[in-house]
């Protein structure tokens, strides 16, 4: 049977629904997880078609995921930080929804904190235990969404709740019915999709949620959750760890809309920005994130990361406001203790920090040639100079303007007499057998000793 695709303005084959396959062995696909070795990526050179939807957003789990990984944050951390996120994603709701905890007094607090701040966005929603009893804790939350655990590899069916496919198919269809029952908008978490029978299990059952969406006018979410980071974007790679066969296979067989698809991914083997970004290209409206990408192991997919990878795809911001990414940074660094990478994109302290003098010279005379973008614009946060054995007369100079906020006629040239009897100094403290950095504080006090008028007039117009 042919259905004429409006979306394509083609004729197109009828969809062909998946049953569930029903084995006695699990598949666990030994030929590229043999355990023993590093996971392999196989091909088969199927493409599918590039389907970005019209809208696309974030949504976040630094309360729920991300928490899991550090000491646990105080409701009055986690209703800062709320704030942040709702002023991140703008008036049009980029960080679109973020996930709590219900089960002890402080989670309940959080929760209750940040519905009365009466915002609009992020939306609160809820992660639980797939039982009775945590379904009667959402409703009394006032929360529309839920998310439910249904761990679709054979490694979690067979291995660790020693079910068949077709018991915890059977088992998760009475969660999901149980929830609808209550009015609560299931949000589906694929656990370990990437290691899942794809045509045997995921899409049979992603077509069963479907049929419990249309029926019930409930729109029942699926988040693909990448458990272990094994999923690749390389064109051509083949099931189960491909993230556009995935996203294609769910949006175009078991026909869930964009909007109620969701990828959840992990960074293991340094994936999880670009995998985000394909399951973006391939289909799926809503990437899962968390600040800092704090989370299981080596973490979920950075917020800031996914703000900034928005703008680069559709060239907008969108009514995001950048600037919150550094508050977010600073605030969880400094209040919460979080323990941020100098070099961490975005939000490390270092990120667009030069250290080479070659590299200082050209910031000097053009800061375009050696920052990625505006980052004094985009993010609050100028480009720098790190001063040390290796700076340069330039670097110098770099810092003193940056430091200073200096602009236009005021900036120093590296030949200045200030910049040469400070670059003097710093190579005579290295010469003695210094091998740090040097810091802001302590330059700041070499200005003023090198000379005092100039460093009261450099005040007037540090910001």
């Amino acid at each position: 049977m042919l259905e004429f695709s409006k979306k394509t303005n083609m004729l197109m084959q009828a969809n062909y629904r998946y049953e569930l396959q029903d084995v006695e062995e699990p598949n666990l696909y030994r030929d590229i997880f043999d355990y023993q070795s590093i996971p392999k990526i196989a091909f088969n050179n199927r493409h599918v078609p590039p389907n970005m939807p019209s809208e696309i957003w974030m949504t976040d789990t630094t309360f729920r995921d991300g928490q899991q990984s550090v000491s646990p944050f105080t409701p009055k951390q986690i209703e800062h930080l709320f704030k942040l996120e709702s002023r991140l994603g703008g008036p049009y709701g980029l960080v679109r929804q973020s996930e709590f905890f219900l089960y002890t007094d402080k989670d309940r607090e959080a929760l209750e904190r940040c519905q009365a701040l009466g915002l609009r966005f992020p939306e609160i929603t809820t992660w639980i235990r797939a039982n009775e009893k945590d379904f009667k804790l959402v409703k009394a939350a006032g929360v529309r969404e839920t998310g439910i655990l249904v761990s679709c590899s054979d490694y979690h069916i067979f291995k660790k709740m020693h079910l068949t496919r077709s018991q915890a198919m059977d088992k998760y269809l009475g969660i999901v019915k149980a929830a609808l029952e209550q009015g609560i908008v299931p949000r589906c978490h694929f656990e370990d999709i990437t290691r899942a029978d794809y045509y045997g299990f995921v899409l049979p059952f992603a077509e069963k949620l479907m049929d419990l969406a249309n029926e019930s006018g409930i729109p029942i979410k699926i988040r693909a959750c990448d458990t272990m980071g094994y999923g690749v974007s390389y064109p051509g790679a083949a099931l189960p760890r491909s993230v556009a066969g995935i996203i294609y296979g769910l949006n175009h067989y078991a026909q869930v809309p964009s909007e109620q698809l969701e990828w959840h991914g992990h960074n293991d083997f340094y994936k999880v920005v670009s995998n985000a970004g394909t399951a973006w290209l391939y289909g799926c409206s809503s990437i899962n994130c968390s600040l800092l990408g704090i989370g299981e192991r080596t973490g979920n997919c950075p917020l800031e990361a996914m703000a900034v990878e928005y703008q680069s795809l559709r060239g907008e911001t969108g009514g995001m406001d950048l600037t919150a990414i550094t508050e977010i940074a600073e605030y969880m660094e400094r209040e919460i203790g979080i323990e941020i990478s100098p070099r961490q994109p975005f939000v490390g302290r270092h990120f667009n920090v030069t250290r080479a003098g070659i590299h200082a010279d050209g910031l000097l005379k053009d800061e375009e040639i050696y920052n990625i973008f505006n980052t004094s614009t985009i993010l609050n946060r100028p480009a720098l100079v790190a001063v040390d054995s290796h700076s340069g007369l330039a670097g110098v100079a770099h810092w003193i303007n940056s430091y200073f906020r200096l602009q236009g006629e005021h900036m120093l040239d590296k030949k200045d007499p200030l910049v040469v009897e400070m670059k003097e100094k710093i190579d005579d403290l290295y010469s003695q057998g210094r091998n740090t950095v040097m810091g802001d504080e302590e330059l700041e006090i070499m200005v003023r000793d090198c000379n005092v008028d100039r460093y009261e007039r450099l005040l007037f117009h540090k910001s």
